[in-house]
């Protein structure tokens, strides 16, 4: 179960006690639960407050709203347990994910990983890039929005609400975007138009950018180097398992007690959560951020994918290869959401 699913099974446990008279009729069945890696101290891997929300619109404590859904919730797939701390805070302690199902998620679903399906969705013929949005006037404004849309569109949100695209805004009102300083002069000359919409969107839209000398450098010192580089190095990472003859295949593998795939596991499981968490605050630096940690494990771990040596390639060796191209799909996908480039090569 993926972050993003936990939160849909959250909403469904509050609808379906509602429904069930476990909570009053009038309790406000949320259309979204916010759902976060637990904080240190805390207990499993993810938590909610949403006990805490509901408590005031069912007029009950919040440890009594807890108790009803952690008993809904215990029994679902991929809980292991559901425990309750503090004043009702739903701490859920996840049940072992397979390394091998969760790579073969991501080939399944390719650069739609982490996407709602829609309906009627049919994964295999569907295209792996969202409609572009009209233009802007403004620079930033053009890039900003057409990356929110596009993030939107990957949580079934296709409708352009709030985007200042002609459609009824939000309820929060049309998204604010601050426009490129005029000392910058034409960013796209300057850095290019990938460099430029990095800077654009690696800070909240209402923030003025920042663009420097930095995204130009080609070391891994500079964050938008880093992403594009991590994917590339995915792909080169599959052409050297090539020259030695073997290919990838998922499978479950250990490290001889050193955990280095745990960070890379962990972003990759993360990743469905930051697009719903982006397309629903319409922030696309979200998904910036993540992809630098996801490039920044996977920087780390490509070390343990190739043999060394005399070694010949093992079962493991295949399945660390499967994990770091699983990886290189998904940077390659979050990259697309943005309107950057993802090359093979740098």
């Amino acid at each position: 179960m993926t972050p993003a699913d936990l939160s849909r099974t959250v909403v469904r446990a509050v609808r379906c006690a509602v429904e069930d008279g476990e909570l009053p009729a009038d309790a406000a069945v949320p259309a979204r639960v916010v759902v976060e890696r637990t904080r240190p101290g805390g207990v499993g891997e993810y938590a909610t407050p949403v006990a805490l929300q509901l408590a005031k619109s069912a007029a009950l404590v919040p440890g009594r709203v807890a108790d009803v859904l952690a008993r809904r919730l215990a029994g679902e797939p991929g809980i292991e347990r559901v425990e309750i701390t503090g004043p009702g805070f739903l701490n859920f302690v996840m049940a072992p994910a397979s390394v091998a199902d969760l790579v073969r998620d991501v080939r399944e679903r390719g650069a739609r990983y982490g996407f709602v399906p829609a309906p009627d969705d049919a994964p295999d013929d569907a295209p792996d890039a969202c409609p572009e949005p009209p233009e802007l006037p403004e620079l930033r404004a053009g890039v900003v929005r057409a990356a929110v849309q596009r993030v939107r569109d990957s949580q079934g949100q296709s409708d352009s609400q709030g985007l200042g695209l002609g459609a009824a805004p939000l309820p929060a009102g049309p998204l604010p975007v601050a426009p490129v300083a005029r000392r910058d002069g034409d960013v796209r000359a300057a850095y290019g138009a990938d460099a430029a919409a990095w800077a654009m969107l690696c800070v909240p839209p209402q923030e003025t950018p920042v663009f420097s000398a930095r995204l130009l450098v080609q070391d891994e010192s500079s964050e938008f180097f880093r992403v594009r580089y991590a994917h590339a190095r995915s792909r080169a990472l599959s052409r050297n398992a090539a020259d030695l003859a073997f290919r990838s295949e998922p499978g479950d593998f250990t490290d001889d007690g050193d955990d280095a795939a745990a960070p890379l596991l962990r972003a990759l499981r993360d990743y469905p959560l930051v697009l719903e968490a982006a397309a629903h605050h319409r922030a696309p630096e979200r998904l910036v951020r993540h992809l630098v940690e996801l490039a920044d494990a996977l920087l780390d771990f490509q070390y343990r994918v190739l043999p060394k040596g005399d070694e010949k390639p093992s079962a493991a060796h295949r399945a660390r290869l499967a994990l770091a191209e699983a990886a290189g799909t998904v940077l390659a996908g979050g990259l697309a959401l943005l309107g950057i480039d993802a090359p093979d090569c740098l």
